[in-house]
């Protein structure tokens, strides 16, 4: 069989797997969705975010870009973040990379690749903003995990800085911020960063939504 058609074929079986649980599956899924978790992740094949964490259809948003980037000028990420903020009151936002991770790799060489060139740039200055922390590390492998983290950290900062972020914080204690990699070696989630409503944020990207 085409790998295409055994793509249909297990959904198939996947239906009547749905159904045997519970008759009312799908017409429940099609009445709309409440997730409490936006996922923020990378692309890479290799890290699905509903496997890996156990979540099931309709508790978690997801965004998967290269090297799961927070970009302000990505209005396909900005586009999602809002409405999982704003409107479907997401009260966790993750922010999830990996070891192993070739976009944080291609940031750490020279090698042009094209327009995804644009893309890393924001991985190229996470290092410049390390440099002496990274350039203290010799091990290429572990050099190449600390810059995975320092970019994971960066982009819940990204996130913090958002308007629709603090709009919900001025309102309330959600969503908290978290940051974490998957160690593709082990399988194993880790948390390296957390954020909540009061913690420090440059007073230059800060919002004021009145009282």
């Amino acid at each position: 069989m085409d790998r295409y058609k055994q793509l249909l074929s297990n959904n198939e079986e996947w239906v009547t797997h749905k159904l045997d649980l519970d008759v009312n599956f799908f017409k429940d899924q099609a009445a709309g969705q409440k997730p409490p978790f936006l996922w923020i992740g990378c692309a890479d094949s290799r890290v699905p975010p509903d496997e890996i964490t156990g979540t099931h259809s309709g508790d978690m948003f997801v965004h998967r870009n290269i090297a799961n980037m927070v970009s302000h000028s990505d209005l396909n990420l900005m586009s999602v973040l809002e409405y999982g903020v704003l409107h479907l009151n997401v009260d966790h936002i993750i922010v999830c990379g990996h070891t192993n991770c070739g976009g944080v790799k291609a940031a750490l060489g020279h090698t042009k690749l094209g327009i995804i060139d644009k893309w890393i740039r924001g991985i190229k200055d996470v290092y410049h903003d390390h440099r002496t922390e990274l350039d203290g590390i010799t091990d290429e492998k572990t050099q190449w995990d600390k810059l995975v983290e320092l970019n994971v950290r960066e982009q819940v900062m990204n996130l913090a800085k958002t308007s629709f972020v603090q709009k919900r914080w001025a309102e309330g204690k959600f969503p908290v911020l978290h940051g974490w990699v998957y160690h593709l070696e082990e399988g194993k989630l880790e948390a390296v960063t957390k954020m909540t409503k009061g913690d420090e944020i440059d007073p230059i990207y800060q919002y004021d939504f009145g009282s």
